[in-house]
């Protein structure tokens, strides 16, 4: 039954006309007043167990809770090569998390039967691809930088959402969880590179910078060794060389500027970088160093522990069992390199990544929960040596 409108008019009593003048001003003052309460009221995280034996607190990044930091999500680029297809669908298992983004590359060395096999075993994670158009990849030539920002490309075109990219190749492994990783970089500024680099760059001057290489990749479709013209060149006098490892863990802001260069110094670099030996080593080094938007983002770490000979060989040393108290000491998330299946990687899965190495992990429940464990210690002790006042800007673009 609807309820009609009365528009029957009262009479006020002077009393009551000076009392409906203040009836606002209670009203507006009792609104007030509970919004105060609401907003001062603390309030509980709203904790959501993942299915796991992991006796680490649960954070909820679900926003429910105050002085919460928004969670990141990393968008990662897994490269390999023939016969990698089985080391890279491990790799993506133990760096797996649904809040970040996968982007797997076999380069053209491997069978298409293996980059199917590969996209089948993942085609369930809606948060991975795997390049169906393999490219070339050249061994230390410039084809591997080409691979590098054609990836960039892809997954700031696929996904939109992403802070932070890392690269890694089959023969890297991660130290700790996603769980641990995304909860200390959910309290960084993101703006932030990370990047080993120097512009000391020694003997790399006459073994890199001034030798001129062509890489047989960018116009062959087979894969061969590059090769050196006689001449040398002159160091820049332009811009500043700056050198360091290949393994980056880089903003999607910076690269941006590197893909679509509203600036030329990225294609300017670019293209003298076709000429250099191990451009992978050299070229977001020298673009972040050279530019005033960016160089002062710049943290002087790879976030890998890498171990070398002495004095350092051309490749870094393969890490055995005998390096694992080494290498969580180190603080690193990840580390480089491994051999295929070497007991130390399922040393890492049980005792670090509490999964079997034929298992994804922690069965996600909630991908708004993450579960630190205690070594997001480690990785914290790291950021925060690298990010202290005697480290961080004495360190940048040095």
């Amino acid at each position: 039954m609807s309820t009609k409108r009365s528009h029957l008019r009262f009479r006020f009593t002077s009393n009551q006309r000076f009392n409906s003048y203040l009836a606002p001003f209670f009203f507006l003052f009792t609104i007030l007043s509970i919004i105060l309460f609401l907003a001062l009221k603390p309030s509980r995280h709203s904790i959501s167990k993942p299915l796991s034996t992991s006796a680490a607190a649960s954070i909820s990044i679900s926003g429910t809770g105050h002085n919460l930091p928004e969670v990141p999500r990393f968008a990662y680029f897994i490269t390999g090569t023939r016969g990698d297809g089985a080391r890279l669908d491990r790799l993506l298992r133990s760096v797996y998390h649904p809040r970040n983004y996968y982007l797997l590359h076999l380069d053209l060395e491997a069978s298409d039967s293996e980059r199917v096999v590969l996209a089948k075993n993942v085609g369930s994670m809606k948060n991975v691809m795997v390049v169906g158009k393999a490219n070339l990849v050249t061994s230390k030539g410039p084809t591997m930088i080409a691979c590098l920002l054609h990836a960039v490309a892809i997954l700031l075109k696929e996904w939109k959402d992403w802070n932070w990219f890392i690269n890694l190749s089959a023969s890297d492994y991660p130290l700790m969880t996603q769980d641990d990783i995304l909860h200390i970089f959910s309290y960084l500024p993101r703006d932030l590179n990370f990047l080993e680099h120097t512009t000391n760059i020694g003997w790399k001057e006459f073994q890199r910078a001034r030798p001129i290489i062509i890489d047989p990749g960018l116009y062959h479709s087979k894969k061969s060794g590059v090769f050196w013209a006689k001449e040398k060149r002159s160091m820049p006098s332009s811009f500043k060389l700056f050198m360091g490892s290949a393994w980056v863990v880089l903003t999607r802001s910076f690269l941006e500027f590197c893909v679509w260069g509203w600036d030329n110094l990225p294609r300017t670099l670019l293209m003298y970088y076709t000429n250099f030996l191990s451009s992978p080593e050299g070229y977001f080094h020298t673009v972040i160093c050279n530019h005033k938007d960016y160089q002062n983002t710049t943290v002087n770490h790879d976030m890998h522990y890498i171990k070398w000979d002495n004095p350092p060989k051309q490749y870094p040393v393969n890490l055995t069992i005998q390096h694992f108290a080494e290498m969580l000491e180190s603080g690193a998330p990840f580390a480089h390199s491994f051999s295929k299946d070497d007991p130390v990687l399922d040393k890492i899965d049980t005792e670090i990544l509490g999964r079997r190495s034929e298992q994804s992990g922690v069965v996600f429940e909630n991908i708004d929960v993450i579960r630190p464990s205690m070594s997001s210690k480690r990785l914290e002790k790291l950021v925060s040596d690298l990010l202290s006042t005697q480290n961080f800007r004495s360190r940048q673009c040095k």
